[in-house]
């Protein structure tokens, strides 16, 4: 009977309500359930307004994001090239050889796991455009930082988006990848260049076990001269396993600083230390994904490292 007269009213809402209101009923009702976030973005706005905007250190760029969230609520990216990509808009293709699903990545197969739905493709596609735009923080090649005839290490390779962008410019690329549902994606995005691309599928560490690898040992004969990291957080156990490499000259290093709350002032230091020039990428990301996210709310999403030492042979 209780649940004959809410449809009822439900029913009553829908035709007397215009859907504006109906909308606002809702917000009205769930606020505190069914809006975490919005409780977020006041906590993050009041932060930026009391402690950034008008201090005698104002950062435009925050004050840029300030205006976004306000505008259009919370983001990994709080920018308004967000709002270029629409994920309705991207073709999908399947093969159906492999049963995976793709899309045409600056005219080359980008392929996805073969348990996932066209929507899903089209959503995580979009979110990595968006990741690599021109003015994204989390942006891996800027201007003259680039890949240009070398050997890349693509640590966290996950789809492999970074290493076919660059893979026609790299003499040769290593993916690594621990999680063992992306090889076989891996396998078929890079089959057109399997002579050289090596997909390795382990962690990347600082030790070597049945399930870790140490890069220094890994290219003990090898030098790479790009290494792009993004491990979720393992970056600093990452640069502790490449004393070596960091030590023998003309490294690019492109590595992810969001995943921890101090990760990149731990990072930009131990850089440091090793005779690196360093420089973030521009603006912030908010990593809403962290659970401990807290003040100061924003994060830089991305380093970039050059060896001021000429490379040995």
């Amino acid at each position: 009977m209780k649940h004959s007269k809410q449809k009822k009213l439900e029913a009553a809402i829908r035709k007397n309500l215009p859907l504006s209101l109906r909308k606002a009923l809702y917000f009205f009702l769930n606020f505190n359930t069914e809006y975490p976030n919005w409780r977020l973005k006041r906590k993050i706005l009041a932060y930026l307004r009391e402690n950034e905007l008008f201090s005698q250190k104002c950062d435009c760029e925050k004050n840029e994001i300030y205006l976004f969230l306000k505008n259009n609520g919370l983001s990994f990216f709080p920018y308004e090239f967000i709002k270029n990509y629409n994920q309705n808009s991207i073709s999908v293709y399947f093969d159906i050889d492999c049963d995976m699903y793709y899309v045409l990545h600056e005219n080359k197969r980008l392929y996805f796991k073969t348990n996932w739905t066209e929507e899903q493709v089209k959503e995580y596609y979009n979110s990595l455009l968006i990741e690599q735009d021109i003015d994204s923080p989390h942006r891996y090649e800027y201007g003259t930082f680039r890949v240009n005839n070398d050997i890349v290490a693509d640590i966290g390779a996950a789809e492999g988006i970074f290493a076919l962008s660059v893979v026609e410019r790299a003499k040769k690329i290593y993916l690594f990848e621990a999680d063992a549902s992306w090889i076989p994606v891996l396998e078929k995005t890079f089959e057109p260049w399997s002579n050289k691309v090596v997909i390795v599928n382990k962690f990347v560490s600082n030790t070597n076990t049945d399930n870790t690898i140490c890069l220094d040992e890994y290219f003990s004969v090898e030098k790479v001269s790009f290494l792009k990291a993004d491990v979720e957080g393992s970056e600093i156990q990452l640069l502790q396993g490449v004393q070596k490499l960091l030590s023998q000259g003309g490294l690019k290093l492109a590595i992810c600083t969001y995943h921890g709350q101090n990760d990149s002032e731990l990072i930009n230091d131990f850089l440091i230390q090793k005779g690196y020039l360093t420089e973030f990428s521009k603006g912030y990301m908010l990593f809403l994904a962290d659970k401990n996210l807290s003040a100061p709310w924003l994060r830089k999403a991305l380093i970039r490292g050059t060896s001021r030492f000429i490379q040995t042979k």
